[in-house]
């Protein structure tokens, strides 16, 4: 059986592997620098609430930001957004941890956020371009192993860097961001022949094509703002999982590299999920897979709120990031092959975009709740985020079925006058 290939792509998949090797170190970095921004706010004498407005900042440029790149790479190259990130996180890494006021940190976590965005937008549309309707399933969960390969070693890297100095948190969490902005530039050394000279949507007519097809067309696409709600709903769990889960370690005595090495199993989790994705939605479908996993994760979520040990806390982080290693891909994939083809980076710029205002938005209703309800308490607003979510994919997998029963066919009769009374138009005419 031969391989379909999207137009424009180029001979084999080199692209791809280079384009998920940059994009772990990218993550890496970013997962490494946001606990340790957690911790260095500790440090500086930050509570639950101020950590939380920090978390929030992070996507507080790229909420406005988006569209406009999308726009921009829907009729322009890909490519050049990817060293631009991969700039902007590094130096929204290093600054974090020279500064040393809460407001200096708030900025320059905006800035690596920024910089997260730009190269998301350009990575998958790259990947939207490059791959055929029957790869993308598949392409976009590689991809997403780049970032989860990442989430896997960016905590284990920063809990050693900031246990390491006898719980001199601000020494060690500046260390550790110092450090994760040299990792975040490694990722430049994988840039190279990602993007393929000739992709749909590169050219001139493709400006006037995208320019014409408004948000709202996009968003009143069949699958679309389900596709972006559960992708808002599984990332903003896995960011406040990732900035919070520090802060409740504190509280319940959990050193930092035993934090560190939780998110990693979660993050390890993730990864057995997308390699094993082809097959569970060969088994399940698209619809029963991404509901039955929302829902399962956000009742891990509510579970997240009891004090339970930390082995079975483990145990909880594992089936959770295998629950959550569903929702990105297939969401891209489902955004993507409903919106229009001739906006595919615009719609995927929305994804983002509804993924930044829920990393804007849930990190700070997280904070107020953390101040008043207790540390552990977001994560009962995430399981309650997660079951909405679980309820939209499968009423949006249903209109979908419902969408594709083809209309009844006409009976011969009536088609046999219809057709008769047309001939007899056109032999008047």
């Amino acid at each position: 059986m031969s391989r379909a290939r999207g137009p424009g792509a180029g001979p084999g998949r080199g692209w791809l592997l280079r384009l998920v090797i940059a994009f772990a170190f990218a993550q890496g970095a970013v997962s490494m620098a946001r606990p340790a921004v957690s911790y260095r706010a500790l440090a500086l004498g930050a509570d639950e609430t101020a950590v939380g407005v920090i978390a929030g900042v992070y996507a507080l440029l790229p909420l406005f930001a988006a569209v406009p790149l999308g726009r921009r790479t829907d009729h322009g190259r890909c490519a050049p957004l990817l060293p631009l990130g991969v700039v902007l996180i590094s130096g929204g890494c290093a600054l974090s941890g020279v500064v040393s006021s809460l407001p200096a940190m708030a900025a320059w976590s905006g800035v690596m956020g920024l910089g997260h965005l730009c190269f998301v937008i350009g990575a998958q549309s790259i990947v939207a371009r490059q791959s055929s309707a029957a790869e993308q399933d598949r392409n976009f969960g590689h991809f997403t192993i780049g970032a989860s390969l990442g989430q896997l070693g960016g905590p284990i890297a920063a809990g050693a860097l900031i246990s390491g100095g006898s719980g001199a948190l601000g020494r060690t969490s500046s260390l550790a961001l110092l450090v994760s902005a040299g990792v975040c530039a490694v990722a430049l050394t994988s840039l190279w022949r990602i993007e393929h000279r000739r992709t749909p949507g590169a050219g001139p007519g493709a400006h006037k094509a995208a320019a014409k097809v408004p948000v709202t067309r996009i968003l009143g696409a069949r699958g679309v703002p389900a596709g972006i709600f559960i992708s808002m709903a599984v990332l903003s769990s896995t960011d406040i999982l990732t900035a919070y889960l520090p802060v409740v370690g504190e509280h319940r005595g959990i050193a930092p590299a035993t934090v560190g090495l939780l998110l990693s199993l979660r993050a390890a989790a993730t990864i057995a999920c997308r390699l094993v994705m082809t097959p569970m939605l060969r088994l399940l479908g698209r619809t029963a897979l991404l509901s039955t996993s929302c829902l399962l994760a956000g009742l891990l979520c509510a579970g997240m709120v009891l004090p339970v040990p930390v082995p079975v806390l483990a145990v909880m982080l594992a089936a959770l990031g295998f629950c959550l290693g569903a929702g990105q891909p297939l969401s891209m994939t489902t955004v993507v092959q409903a919106a229009p083809a001739e906006a595919r980076s615009t719609a995927l710029a929305l994804r983002l975009t509804g993924n930044r205002l829920g990393q804007a938005a849930a990190p700070a209703a997280a904070g107020l709740i953390a101040g008043t309800a207790g540390a552990a308490a977001p994560f009962a607003l995430l399981g309650a985020l997660l079951l909405v979510a679980a309820g939209l994919g499968l009423r949006g997998g249903r209109a979908t079925r419902a969408s594709s029963v083809p209309p009844e066919p006409t009976p011969v009769r009536e088609r046999d006058q219809a057709d008769g009374a047309s001939l007899a138009d056109r032999s008047r005419s």
